[in-house]
């Protein structure tokens, strides 16, 4: 008796053993119930983010590059137009930097012109004096054409307000009407700036004995 109870006993305790490890090797319910895949999304999607955050940085890096080569070329126009204005400006500069004293210059070149004008109208005149007078003249002519400055045609041209200054009319059928008949003081040019308007009498039509009664 006491040794099938013993073998009984026995039988009991592996039964016992093995539904514990049964147990234990068995997975858990939950392990079962979750997608096969869903571990594979995540790893997925952990693998697109830095990938993501790389390409927007490298569109945040190109724009910032746009941006700045923009902002290159801008400035690089904006020094070409100050190189352009400046160099524009020395040369006027240069041009016109010696105005004011070869406009003073003109008054002895008028005093000059006048004085070998009324000498050859005297037959007593020192020709040697009038030769002096000639050579200075032109010597001061030699600078102002060095300055490029020249005198005004006016003589026989239409009256033009821009260069012509007028101080009188004078009726003439020798002319026709508004042209310039004769100076009274010469007018000058330097480079395509007017430096003194020319003073002029300027040709009006004969008044008829019509047009005085009417």
């Amino acid at each position: 008796m006491s040794k099938k109870k013993k073998i009984k006993i026995n039988v009991e305790s592996e039964e016992t053993a093995e539904n514990e490890n049964t147990e234990k090797s068995a997975p858990a319910l939950d392990e079962y119930d979750k997608p096969e895949n869903e571990t594979g999304d995540d790893e997925a999607a952990n693998a697109r983010n830095p990938l993501k955050e790389l390409e927007a940085r490298l569109e945040s890096k190109e724009e910032e590059a746009k941006e700045t080569y923009d902002r290159l070329l801008r400035v690089s126009a904006d020094f070409e137009n100050y190189k352009k204005r400046s160099t524009r400006e020395m040369e006027e500069f240069r041009k016109y930097a010696n105005q004011s004293l070869l406009k003073e210059m003109l008054s002895v070149v008028d005093n000059l012109e006048l004085a070998i004008n009324s000498s050859k109208e005297e037959q007593e005149a020192d020709k040697n004096l009038i030769e002096g007078l000639n050579l200075t003249l032109n010597e001061i002519l030699r600078v102002f054409g060095k300055f490029n400055v020249k005198p005004i045609e006016a003589r026989g041209k239409t009256f033009d307000p821009t260069f012509h200054e007028a101080v009188m009319r004078e009726e003439s059928d020798d002319f026709p009407e508004n042209t310039v008949i004769s100076e009274f003081q010469k007018g000058y040019l330097i480079h395509d700036r007017l430096l003194r308007p020319a003073m002029v009498v300027v040709a009006v039509p004969k008044t008829t004995q019509k047009d005085k009664k009417s």
